[in-house]
């Protein structure tokens, strides 16, 4: 199957194709090409809804030379590399940058695709594992824990409307993240849903009485309507923390998704196998400061923290100290 760029002459054949009524497979396994391919190629350049071969051709060459014009761009003014470099060492991906340049200088903008592209080449390369990846793989063969009973437990299904569709603020998703197995502490995570603010604090231990403490001793500095949590037995005391709590269903963290995702990105400033006791409140509040104040393409590349403040979620002693 050829993977090249669809070429001129592959473009007229699409043409005679659809005027044959061919559907997108159809065309695909005629041209022995991918059908994502070939959707991709007809969405992409057709212009006012019509795929005019050559049309299509120009427009796709522009992009092409546009690119190209972008990624040059970047090693010919210092100042725009200099933005990414410094960028990348805070842990922002392209689309993050790209989103930041648009906003806070558009002169030195440059897309996603042009930052990704001059990383993959011999200028930028060395800058490729600054890059996060938010895949993940499902581990199998995972050893299951035994189910603790939580007492008064409300399954997640009953959480209101307006935390399940994120479209108020206030619900909350906490985890945990334990220390090596010979090391002790652990770091307690809260994620606001509709801001994706997040919150870290060091723990002493696992013990539930010190995590209900913790989190109602929170309760005095943001505003928390909700919070959603796993099964697990440090979570046994939810009821004294003195706000509404729902529970995943039994082996389905993967239903406060939001959080799991934060434990990743905290994982790439303190590493599996790192005894939490070395840690201390400050390093958490650092790594906190860095990936709050990140822009946020789904927030329309505003920070968390700035989402998180306008919506008046810091309560207002607070402020008063800030």
């Amino acid at each position: 199957m050829n993977k090249g760029d669809v070429t001129k002459a592959e473009r007229l054949e699409i043409k005679i194709l659809l005027n044959k009524d061919y559907s997108m497979r159809a065309i695909a396994k005629a041209m022995e090409r991918s059908p994502n391919t070939i959707s991709y190629e007809i969405k992409t350049n057709s212009v006012n809804g019509e795929y005019d071969p050559h049309k299509a051709h120009l427009k796709a060459q522009t992009r092409k030379k546009y690119r190209r014009f972008q990624y040059s761009k970047i090693e010919k003014h210092p100042e725009i590399k200099q933005i990414i470099i410094e960028k990348l060492k805070k842990h922002w991906n392209p689309d993050e940058i790209a989103g930041w340049l648009k906003d806070n200088q558009p002169k030195l903008y440059v897309s996603k695709s042009s930052i990704y592209n001059w990383l993959h080449t011999g200028r930028g390369d060395r800058y490729c594992d600054l890059l996060y990846s938010q895949r993940h793989y499902v581990k199998k063969h995972k050893q299951k824990i035994k189910r603790v009973l939580i007492p008064e437990r409300v399954s997640i299904e009953n959480r209101p409307q307006g935390a399940t569709n994120r479209s108020r603020y206030g619900h909350y998703e906490a985890d945990t993240v334990v220390s090596c197995r010979n090391g002790s502490g652990a770091i307690l995570v809260l994620i606001e849903r509709k801001s994706r603010q997040v919150h870290l604090w060091k723990l002493e231990n696992l013990k539930p009485r010190g995590v209900s403490n913790k989190l109602h001793d929170i309760r005095h500095n943001i505003k928390i309507q909700s919070i959603t949590f796993d099964n697990g037995i440090e979570n046994i005391y939810h009821q004294d923390i003195g706000v509404s709590t729902y529970f995943c269903d039994p082996y389905s963290s993967w239903q406060k998704g939001t959080v799991e995702n934060v434990n990743k990105m905290i994982r790439r400033y303190i590493p599996k196998g790192t005894d939490l006791v070395t840690i201390t409140q400050g390093d958490l509040d650092e790594i906190v400061a860095i990936i709050n104040k990140k822009p946020r393409k789904i927030l329309g590349y505003k920070s968390s923290e700035e989402v998180f403040r306008r919506a008046g979620l810091l309560k207002e002693s607070v402020l008063i100290e800030a």
